[in-house]
């Protein structure tokens, strides 16, 4: 069976038209969430019901956090609560170490780590474990996570990002992440029969660097996490939008 994807959101942390940008991949009828902005069940009603299906939180297998920013980690805290409230499971949330290590403390606990069991009873202590169930990815090495294999590796941005490679049903996704242009970067991505790469101003990816690539690497790439109003000029790299249904 095919790999899919389903692009959720496809705009930058300042963004007033679009969704913060994150992905939903489908292979052998299990879906893997990438990223995770607020508010995620909202951005995943309204996403997939463009793509002519139905999906919320709860069809996920996992999801995949390349960095903490907020434009990405966001909805954590409404998944891990849904999880723990509506669900009564715990979501397998794969992340590099280098953030992974910071989830906790630095994002997720002034919020979660206390809950009250009752009225005038004690607050129970909580911590990450409660919530989800962290599985490590690594530089060196691949993780599976049902039919999906990962692979990960740092891109040059302001925090420690993880760019993804995800193969399943003999088909390959390559997801810049948020990211510097980096030639070695495009190297590592180039193996992937769909390339997702970012473009934006600041620290990220120059447009016109992306337009510089050779025409057979251009083709298979589409772009996301672009500004507003970016995709309203004529592109020779395709722009990606929300509700849109990929085969990769």
């Amino acid at each position: 069976m095919s790999l899919e994807v389903l692009v959720l959101g496809t705009g930058d942390a300042f963004s007033a038209l679009h969704y913060s940008t994150c992905l939903a991949l489908r292979a052998e009828g299990t879906w893997l969430l990438i990223d995770c902005p607020h508010p995620i069940r909202k951005i995943l009603r309204e996403s997939s019901h463009r793509a002519g299906l139905d999906l919320d939180v709860g069809d996920f297998a996992g999801v995949v956090v390349t960095h903490l920013h907020a434009d990405h980690a966001s909805g954590l805290e409404g998944l891990g609560y849904f999880g723990f409230f509506a669900l009564g499971r715990k979501l397998p949330l794969l992340i590099h170490p280098a953030a992974g290590d910071r989830l906790w403390e630095g994002c997720l606990a002034a919020g979660m780590e206390r809950l009250l069991p009752a009225v005038g009873e004690p607050a129970d202590e909580k911590e990450l474990a409660d919530y989800f169930e962290r599985r490590d990815l690594d530089t060196k090495k691949s993780v599976t996570l049902g039919p999906f294999t990962i692979e990960c590796r740092r891109t040059i941005h302001h925090i420690p990002t993880t760019a993804l490679r995800i193969t399943a049903g003999g088909r390959m996704l390559s997801y810049s992440a948020d990211t510097a242009f980096d030639r070695s970067l495009i190297e590592w991505l180039t193996p992937g029969d769909l390339i997702i790469h970012e473009t934006n101003l600041g620290t990220h990816t120059p447009y016109e660097r992306l337009a510089e690539l050779p025409e057979e690497l251009r083709a298979k790439m589409r772009l996301i996490h672009y500004p507003d109003r970016f995709d309203e000029e004529p592109r020779v790299i395709e722009c990606l939008h929300e509700g849109d249904l990929l085969q990769v």
